[in-house]
This record gives C-alpha cells, sequence and structure tokens, in this order.
C-alpha cells in the first residue's frame, strides 16, 4: 500500500511539472499492479484526451464513477444504465459544472438523430438556454418524474457512447452588434477557480473594453439570459469558465485565457480548441504570468471585432414541459450546491 500510495505521488508530480509522457507512463505502471484504481484510470484518462487519443481515454472517463469524491449522481437502479444498445427513449443526466454540461450538451442532438427521444436532466441554470435543444429538457432539483425510458446515461458518457468530439456550434447565436463581453474570474468553489481567474488588476483592465458577463453585473438570472447578452456582441474574451463554453457553443468568436497549467479538456498546447471551432486560445507562457496574456487577449480582441466571423444557424427546435405521468418511481435528485452562473 506504501509503494502504491508513494508512486501515485510520483506520478502527479510528473503531471504538475508537464512531464505528460513520462506521466501517462507512471500512471500505466500504476494500473498494471492495481487494474481498477480509479484514481489512476480516472487521471490517465485525461492525458489521454488532452492529447486526442479518445477511444482508449473516454473509455477510462468512465472510471469517474467509482469516485465518491467526485459525487458523481445516478438515478435509481430500477433505470437501466445505457451502453449503447438501440433504445427508444433516453435521460441524459447531467453532471459536473455547468461548463462540462454545456461542452457535452454536443451530443444531444447525434442521439435525436438516431431517432431517440430524449429527456435532458440538467442544472436549473441551463434549461432555458437548452430549449432549443432536440430534447425535453427538465431541471435536475429535487425529486422529478421521468416516466418510463428505456435507459439512462451521464451527460460525459456520450463521447464514449456516440463520439467523435464535434467542433461545430450547436447552441443559437445572433448577428452580434457591436461590443466585447468580458469575463475575467471564475467561481472560487470550482477545482482550480483562483488559479485560472484574473489577479484584480488586470481583471479590472479587462472590464475597461468590454461588458462584463459575470451574472452579478448583468443581473442575468439564468444562462439563456447570458446567451442573449452574447448574442448581440462581435465578441468574448474569457478566462477558463461556463461562460467561455456557452460562448463556443454559439460560435461566437471567443478568446479563451489560460493559465500555465490549464485543464485537461484544452490540451498542453496550441490556439485552437478541439471542442469549439470560433475560440483562439491564449496560453500563458510561464507560471503566473497573466499581463502578456491579457496584452495577446486585447491583440486579438481588435482583430476580430474588425472581421467578425458570420453567425451560425439557430436549431429550432423547442422543448415542450415534461409530462409527469405514472410510472416507475421519481428519480431523486440528490440535493448539493449549486456552482454559480459564471462558473
Amino acid at each position: 500500500m506504501q509503494a502504491l500510495a508513494q508512486a501515485v505521488r510520483h506520478a502527479t508530480a510528473l503531471e504538475l511539472s508537464g512531464a505528460r509522457a513520462a506521466a501517462e507512463e507512471a500512471w500505466r505502471a500504476i494500473l498494471a499492479s492495481d487494474r481498477e484504481s480509479p484514481w489512476a484510470r480516472y487521471a490517465l484518462s485525461h492525458l489521454l484526451i488532452s492529447r486526442g487519443a479518445d477511444r482508449e481515454g473516454w473509455a477510462l472517463y468512465e472510471s469517474r464513477l467509482d469516485i465518491p469524491d467526485l459525487k458523481i449522481g445516478r438515478l435509481p437502479p430500477v433505470y437501466p444504465m445505457w451502453r449503447g444498445e438501440p433504445v427508444k427513449s433516453l435521460v441524459v443526466l447531467g453532471e459536473q459544472g455547468l461548463g462540462d454540461q454545456i461542452m457535452f450538451a454536443r451530443w444531444v442532438p447525434a442521439l435525436a438523430q438516431r431517432g431517440i427521444s430524449v429527456t435532458l436532466l440538467v442544472d436549473p441554470a441551463l434549461v432555458r438556454l437548452f430549449g432549443s435543444m432536440p430534447a425535453k429538457v427538465v431541471a435536475a432539483a429535487g425529486p422529478v418524474s421521468l416516466g418510463d425510458p428505456d435507459a439512462w446515461c451521464l451527460i460525459g458518457s456520450l463521447p464514449n457512447l456516440v463520439g467523435p468530439v464535434m467542433a461545430t456550434p450547436y447552441l443559437p447565436d445572433g448577428e452580434g452588434g457591436g461590443g466585447v463581453g468580458v469575463m475575467p474570474v471564475g467561481s472560487p468553489n470550482r477545482p482550480n477557480g483562483v488559479d485560472r481567474s484574473l489577479p484584480p488588476d488586470l481583471a479590472a483592465e479587462l472590464r475597461r473594453i468590454g461588458r462584463d458577463l459575470s451574472p452579478e453585473a448583468t443581473g442575468a438570472r439564468d444562462f439563456e439570459d447570458t446567451a442573449e447578452i452574447i448574442r448581440n456582441l462581435d465578441v468574448v474574451i474569457s478566462v477558463d469558465t461556463s461562460v467561455a463554453h456557452l460562448a463556443g457553443a454559439m460560435g461566437k468568436p471567443t478568446i479563451l485565457l489560460l493559465p500555465h497549467r490549464a485543464c485537461w479538456r484544452w490540451g498542453a498546447e496550441g490556439e485552437r480548441s478541439r471542442w469549439y471551432s470560433s475560440m483562439r486560445i491564449v496560453r500563458q507562457p510561464a507560471p503566473g504570468d497573466w499581463a502578456s496574456v491579457v496584452d495577446q487577449g486585447i491583440a486579438l480582441i481588435r482583430t476580430m471585432t474588425a472581421a467578425p466571423a458570420a453567425p451560425a444557424a439557430p436549431l429550432s427546435i423547442s422543448a415542450p414541459p415534461l409530462p409527469l405521468p405514472p410510472g416507475k418511481p421519481a428519480a431523486l435528485v440528490a440535493p448539493h450546491a449549486m456552482p454559480l452562473l459564471g462558473s
């Protein structure tokens, strides 16, 4: 047990130092001796997905269900979990942060194209935003009656079950109208929220060039309110928050400002995102160097506002309210602290 703990510390240290190839080898070595270690499988999945090794990476990402600390929700056992087999109806359960739910929602239209009737169970702040999705959108809050679906799955399992990653916009945008939206800080309650936020002086500098998109500044009640503001802008510049995911999903020209050690989903290098075709990434050249990142981001804004990208065609499918028929028992959504709209 002591040797295993030491091996985990070593693999983690390699990953934190940026030695990604060596860290991948170290996590594989741990799995060779403890094949079912959920943390090792989960850590390895991040490294693999970040370099585009999707088939193995997304399969290993399923290990998150076996890590209690992640607090991944489930439906009661009476509902079978979907493994990719043909079904007529499916409940897709949101998980993790608001940005995760926006990011993974790109696969919902693909389910509808297969003829699957989808019920999308997500954070209440996302219900109106996802109204354009080909699904019944339901707030995951309190007891919810789901009727009699054939199966259910987590929204983060869709890449493994449906795949591949698609970078095209999937939420409605508008024609713009001029102006810049800024999001210089994320929620301190989210993992690494402080590390991925600008320091106060640079956050203030960014706010001077555009409209602050935080709900505290706009009065937005939910993400649809924020999306309506973004539709009337030319470009969004943001640190790693759910607002960046929102703007990218809409196809809005977006500049993403990242710390030196960024989240796995953004990869380790490059200025393009595999998730959002309209996004440009600006990375810290060294830990803590936000000043050069902000300078480069502002320079990109000048370029983008001079020649804004064409808007994406909006989806047009509305989501009717979910009826509450008798049938299987209500799915009790475990109460948890909802993240801030800007997380």
